[in-house]
């Protein structure tokens, strides 16, 4: 941290007093995989929940608050669901075998693998299948993310929020952006509306 303080002498002075970033980082708990070293931000600048496989689980009470502190307290504007490839809790979810306690959330990624099997179990190796369902896995999160009242709320009051699905590869360090930003109801499925 020498560096910062070398460019900035009051940065952590700065930084103690409030936190205002623009973006939430949902990711994985893998340590390959850091939020602020990945984008290239200082401390601050992004909020960060990490957790097996960069699930959004809809009845995981911690995932839930920390978006709703991130849109309801911090205002961030952009949500960022990131996977990557290589990750351990899809390569788990698709071994089929008994891994303790983390079957339980890891049910959740076979569930996904349930929706995709076909297009998943074409591909000719085990790690074009992972790769797949990495990214399908970041698609259905970010639908998640979008289909809770706290981003649905944020949007029916006219909030500027857009939520993002990226993967990374451990391989390069390059981020692919997946191709889907939301940012309102109108993409999302009626039947995940709140009406208020």
């Amino acid at each position: 941290m020498k560096e910062i303080t070398d460019k900035t002498p009051d940065f952590f002075q700065q930084l103690s007093e409030k936190q205002s970033p623009e973006y939430l980082w949902i990711g994985c708990s893998d340590s390959r995989v850091p939020a602020n070293q990945i984008v290239d931000l200082l401390p601050g600048e992004i909020f960060v929940h990490r957790n097996i496989a960069n699930l959004v689980v809809h009845t995981d009470f911690n995932c839930l608050s920390v978006i709703q502190y991130a849109v309801d307290v911090l205002k961030v504007r952009h949500i960022i669901v990131c996977g990557h490839y290589g990750c351990g809790g899809i390569k788990a979810a698709l071994e089929g075998k008994e891994h303790g306690l983390i079957d339980n959330w890891l049910r959740h990624i076979k569930d996904i693998y349930r929706f995709y099997q076909q297009e998943i179990d074409a591909l000719p190796d085990d790690e074009a299948k992972c790769g797949l369902l990495s990214e399908k896995n970041v698609l259905e999160q970010v639908a998640n993310v979008c289909q809770t009242t706290i981003v649905q709320k944020a949007w029916q009051r006219g909030q500027e929020l857009t939520v993002h699905g990226w993967i990374y590869s451990v391989h390069d360090g390059l981020l692919k952006d997946l191709d889907t930003s939301i940012s309102g109801l109108k993409p999302i499925q009626s039947t995940h509306h709140l009406i208020i």
